[in-house]
């Protein structure tokens, strides 16, 4: 068997060589084939590891709670917006909740931003000095406002990296005054960049300032009313004990116990990730059965232009069987052949794959990661392409009669 094998291998060989046009055509649907599931692969891994470092981006271990709203929850609240949030809510969770290591209030708006003769729109944010551990965003130049900023409510503030090249391009921005509003605020320091956000949206595009400076100039709202709640957890593994011990503890204070449906909902950063993973699976899963159709075809065509080899050498076959060899020899022979024809597709589609990679992501700047894996399984996929489409013609050859394919001009 081992004999028939390598005879094959090189009767295959000799083949190929022999219609270098056929053979390159039939190659050319595998080739396809397999460079369109590398090429799918490489841009779902990508777009899937970005989205995670962009989730990660979000904070440290970060849960995050809001009001529910009054059509969900049946309960009214402050400005008829669903049962409020506060900041002796998130006071009461650090200190009761052994699970969270911060807790930090935010209120949102957006705004318009004036510098000198320069203007912009930009999110407002208003929050606590736990911002930035429960974000885990350093300050990259200058400094965050004080504890007495915030207990002052001084009309200070920190901007993103996006704000401070819009309103003062390469000037430094740290001692600066910008207009927020009607009121002049003083930029203590500039965040380090974080980049695009998971569900869109530019993350350095903000002004943020503590929150009681932005609820007595930019945002009047009740004392203490918190839109949401920033909060980090212990670790990764405290997360859950933490959303429980959470909820048990915002039940309590808005006498929500029992069955009631909750006036807040959480989330977690685990959560948003496992969504956005799992929308990437699936649609990596769609486009790979969609390029595994290029496969297909490229097998058919194998299979088509193996039936025509064997009916033009059928004469050749007869006087392999005349001079002793066996069927098996004969399906060997053919079945070799379709799958060399098959491999070295699923190889030149592996390169042209890698390539098309390389291309795609220094000249579009796409997210692309060569996934390894998906690469031998659509190099091996390749093979077993050849030996399923070049059965029935390999079959056909060995069923020939030996005194009729002598006979056949």
């Amino acid at each position: 068997m081992l004999g028939a094998f390598i005879v094959g291998i090189r009767l295959a060989l000799r083949a190929i060589t022999r219609s270098t046009l056929r053979a390159s055509l039939t190659i050319l649907g595998i080739l396809i084939g397999v460079a369109a599931v590398v090429t799918v692969t490489a841009l779902g891994a990508g777009a899937r590891d970005q989205v995670a470092d962009q989730i990660q981006s979000m904070g440290s271990n970060i849960i995050m709670v809001a009001p529910q709203s009054a059509a969900a929850s049946g309960a009214k609240g402050a400005l008829g917006s669903g049962a409020r949030l506060t900041e002796d809510d998130g006071r009461a969770i650090l200190r009761e909740a052994v699970s969270v290591s911060a807790v930090a209030p935010a209120l949102r708006a957006r705004g318009q931003l004036v510098a000198g003769e320069k203007n912009w729109s930009s999110q407002i944010i208003g929050s606590s000095r736990a911002f930035f551990v429960v974000r885990n965003w350093n300050v990259r130049k200058g400094e965050a406002w004080t504890e007495h900023d915030e207990a002052t409510k001084a009309k200070v503030c920190v901007v993103g990296t996006t704000v401070a090249e819009k309103l003062f391009g390469s000037e430094d921005p740290i001692g600066r005054s910008v207009r927020v509003g009607r009121y002049m605020f003083r930029i203590t320091g500039v965040l380090e960049s974080k980049g695009e956000a998971p569900f869109g949206g530019d993350q350095d595009d903000m002004v943020l300032m503590p929150i009681g400076s932005m609820r007595g100039r930019i945002m009047r709202t009740a004392p203490g009313f918190a839109g949401i709640l920033l909060i980090s957890a212990q670790s990764p593994e405290t997360t859950k004990r933490a959303v429980a011990q959470i909820d048990s503890i915002l039940r309590q204070r808005h006498h929500m116990e029992g069955d009631r449906e909750p006036d807040f909902w959480i989330r977690t950063q685990q959560e948003f990730q496992d969504m956005q993973t799992g929308i990437y699976s699936l649609l990596t899963v769609l486009l790979v059965c969609i390029a595994a159709v290029s496969l297909v075809v490229g097998g058919i065509g194998v299979m088509n232009i193996m039936l025509v080899g064997v009916t033009e050498r059928t004469r050749e076959i007869g006087i392999r069987m005349a001079i002793g060899a066996q069927k098996v020899d004969i399906m060997a022979q053919f079945l070799v052949e379709a799958v060399v024809l098959a491999v070295v597709g699923g190889l030149l589609g592996a390169v042209t794959g890698i390539t098309a990679i390389h291309l795609l992501g220094t000249t579009l700047g796409w997210p692309m990661k060569l996934d390894t894996v998906a690469l031998v399984i659509a190099v091996m996929t390749s093979a077993a392409t050849g030996i399923a489409f070049g059965f029935l013609p390999a079959r056909r050859a060995a069923s020939l009669d030996p005194i009729v394919a002598l006979r056949h001009e």
